[in-house]
This record gives structure tokens, C-alpha cells and sequence, in this order.
């Protein structure tokens, strides 16, 4: 992989990937504070209708996914010049290549873990609207950054500071 998507001099702007769970809020938050760049969760792009959808447990479909991504990319976009940091599960590489094609020099920071670790994580978590339930269809989603794509794979099973020196020191922050 590409080691870093942004210009020489550019202020970074990265989206945190991963299945629910996976600690994307929490990482990408703390790289934005010590970046100094706007920050946002993808979450809170959703439309009700797809909150109702994964609250009820049903996971959604490319149809769903699409308009969302396209508010993901128009977020990105917007902060092309000032740089920012947003949290998204970014699962599939269509769903990077539609954000790529709204922001092309955004890199990837994807959080990966275990089953089992994202499953504890998971289990812990109160509040949100994603049930543990959909873990799977997520990982059945998943699809790996290519080795062409801009960004790197951190482990997500060690402390929230420790993700982000690795990833500032990976995509050259």
C-alpha cells in the first residue's frame, strides 16, 4: 500500500475504516485532535431510514449504502484544503472508490481485529444503533485494502494511542 494520500504540505485527511466495532469513532477523534483537523463519524451522515434498518437487524444493501457514501465523499471533499478526519466502515472497495472519486487523495486507516475481539468490543458498547448481530454480514462484507490503495491495516487490539502514533507514523502524519 501507498504509504501516505496526502500532497507534501496538504493537511491530512483520512477516513478510519473497519467493521462496527472496530474502534473507528474513538481512533479517528484522537487522530483529528492530534492532527488538528476537523473531525466527524460517519454515523451521524446516516438517514433514518437506515438507522431503522440496522436497528432492527437487518444489514443494508448497496441500494442504502450508496446516498450515504455520497454524503461521506461530499464531507471529504469539503475538507480537501483544510484537511479532516472522518470515521467509516468503508467495507467494500466500490464503497472507497466512491469516496476516492469525491476526495482522490484520501488515504485509509483501517482498523482490523479478530472475531472474537471485535465480538467483546461489541458486547461492551451501549447505546449505538448497530447490534452485535450484524458483525458477520459486516466481515462477510469486508473487503481488504488493495495493495494499490492509499492506507495501511493496524491491529485493533491495543490502546487507543498506540493505533494512533502507528497510523500517523504509517500514512507519514
Amino acid at each position: 500500500m501507498a504509504s501516505s494520500g496526502t500532497d507534501e504540505g496538504a493537511p491530512a485527511l483520512l477516513v478510519v475504516m473497519g467493521v462496527s466495532g472496530s474502534g473507528k469513532t474513538t481512533v479517528g477523534a484522537a487522530v483529528a485532535r492530534r492532527l488538528g483537523v476537523p473531525y466527524a463519524d460517519a454515523d451521524d451522515l446516516h438517514p433514518a431510514a437506515n438507522i431503522a434498518t440496522m436497528a432492527t437487524g437487518v444489514p443494508l444493501g448497496e441500494h442504502d449504502r450508496r446516498p450515504w457514501l455520497e454524503l461521506v465523499g461530499r464531507w471529504l471533499a469539503d475538507h480537501d484544503e483544510s484537511g479532516g478526519v472522518i470515521s467509516c466502515s468503508a467495507l467494500r472497495r466500490t464503497h472507497r472508490d466512491l469516496l476516492r472519486a469525491a476526495a482522490p487523495r484520501v488515504s485509509f486507516l483501517h482498523l482490523h481485529g479478530t472475531r472474537t475481539a471485535i465480538a467483546r468490543r461489541l458486547a461492551g458498547r451501549t447505546g449505538h444503533f448497530m447490534p452485535p448481530a450484524l458483525l458477520d454480514s459486516q466481515l462477510a462484507t469486508l473487503e481488504p485494502l488493495g495493495a494499490d490503495e492509499d492506507g495501511t491495516v493496524l491491529d485493533l487490539d491495543q490502546p487507543v494511542d498506540v493505533l494512533v502514533e502507528a497510523g500517523l507514523r504509517r500514512l507519514g502524519g
